[in-house]
């Protein structure tokens, strides 16, 4: 694998949490963290510049807490989440800040990434992307970023349509960098079945919005454990970009999951119920919420995954006959 040895000596799995809109705040973050997996923190979550600093200081302190009880205990590596659509000037400013507070991953999604990575390698910090399609990932390497993440079908949020089975070795062939796999993962098993298939860090975001540390409404995480896969809809309808989202919170609001409203167009939400907006009103999920059972914490969740990591781990591949 090309997974980078600093970063993988601070995990204690192959596994990122991923960053999410109004539901990844620095609680989630510290604990994913503290837990020893990477974990992302999106930028445009937070309402100002001087929140977003704030929320970078009480997890840095949060983890060097942590350092400072157990020391041997790995505490995984925190990332950022940031458009590729600032000016110069914002540009600078944020990845000053990152730097500042030891933040070395940048995880970029949609847009051209070329000029966030030349920025980025220029104070030696490190660029993941967002894709889900060949097309995309080709755009990425000729931007020469670090990582790529794989969003494959079934995943929250604005979600791929392609197999991983079908995108990952795919873009293995052409990509000698770090490879994060996304879409419907929520167990260890799943985990180890994303490095089989050539990708290094296993990418899970709907599995960790069912946790006490989540900044994500009860009533959305309730929806996650009494949902199933078919529960889950994939559609450009919501807001003008294909992505999957919860038929419960659909119906909430007075929508069809079966006859949805077309949208106008990108941030028009004319379409909607009057004042609902996508996120905050309507969920997305992954199909992956099949696997979830219960809200519980971040700790409880890692620990696990980690067994189930291992158990698969050890499990034979074929054995042979006689």
């Amino acid at each position: 694998m090309t997974l980078p040895a600093d970063i993988r000596a601070q995990l204690r799995l192959p596994l990122v949490c991923a960053p999410m809109i109004g539901v990844s705040g620095p609680r989630l973050v510290a604990a994913a963290c503290k837990a020893g997996i990477m974990a992302g923190l999106p930028r445009h979550n937070a309402a100002s510049f001087e929140q977003f600093e704030q929320w970078l200081c009480e997890i840095r302190d949060a983890l060097a807490r942590r350092l400072d009880e157990t020391p041997d205990a790995p505490v995984g590596p925190l990332a950022v989440n940031l458009s590729t659509a600032l000016d110069a000037a914002e540009m600078a400013r944020e990845l000053d800040l990152y730097r500042r507070y030891g933040v070395d991953i940048v995880i970029s999604a949609r847009g051209n990434p070329a000029e966030l990575a030349r920025r980025v390698h220029e104070w030696g910090g490190r660029i993941f992307h967002d894709v889900t399609s060949l097309r995309f990932a080709e755009k990425a390497i000729e931007a020469q970023v670090d990582g790529i993440t794989c969003i494959a079908s079934g995943g929250g949020g604005h979600s791929g349509q392609i197999s991983a089975f079908a995108l990952v070795p795919r873009i293995r062939a052409m990509f000698a960098g770090t490879i994060l796999l996304g879409g419907a993962i929520s167990t260890g098993a799943g985990v180890r079945a994303a490095e089989m298939l050539g990708a290094d860090l296993a990418y899970l975001g709907t599995r960790f919005i069912a946790t006490a540390e989540a900044d994500a409404p009860d009533e959305y995480k309730a929806m996650l454990v009494a949902g199933d896969a078919e529960d889950v809809i994939f559609s450009t309808a919501i807001n003008g970009v294909g992505a999957n989202w919860l038929k419960a919170s659909l119906r909430d609001i007075g929508l069809d999951p079966e006859s949805l409203p077309r949208s106008p167009g990108r941030g028009d939400y004319s379409h909607l119920p009057e004042g609902r907006r996508p996120w905050r009103d309507i969920f997305s999920a992954g199909q992956g919420l099949a696997a979830i059972a219960a809200v519980e914490s971040v700790e409880s969740l890692v620990e696990r995954l980690e067994s189930e990591y291992r158990a698969a781990c050890a499990v034979p591949v074929f054995p042979p006959a006689g």
